[in-house]
């Protein structure tokens, strides 16, 4: 049980880790003079983005990370509780 809940933990440090990741990375893409995984798709000269990609990108962006930092609460909190019981 202990490794399934190690195992979890860091899987969900992972993601949370790549989704903090995620806006350098496109704006690494994008200084680069690529379409920033999609976001321009003819490259930075040619971008008619709508007012709210930006946010809705970053409302789904913190979303996750809270969930992710979420589960890993409750994973934390539950290899405490069972560590506990040995």
């Amino acid at each position: 049980m202990v490794i399934l809940l190690r195992t979890l933990l860091g899987i969900l440090v992972a993601i949370a880790a790549a989704t903090i990741a995620v806006p350098i990375l496109v704006l690494a893409d994008l200084a680069g003079g690529g379409s920033g995984w999609g976001l321009c798709p003819g490259g930075l000269s040619t971008c008619s983005t709508s007012y709210f990609a930006g946010p809705e990108l970053a409302i789904i962006l913190l979303g996750v990370l809270f969930v992710m930092l979420g589960g890993s609460a409750l994973c934390l909190r539950a290899l405490r509780k069972h560590g506990t019981r040995q």
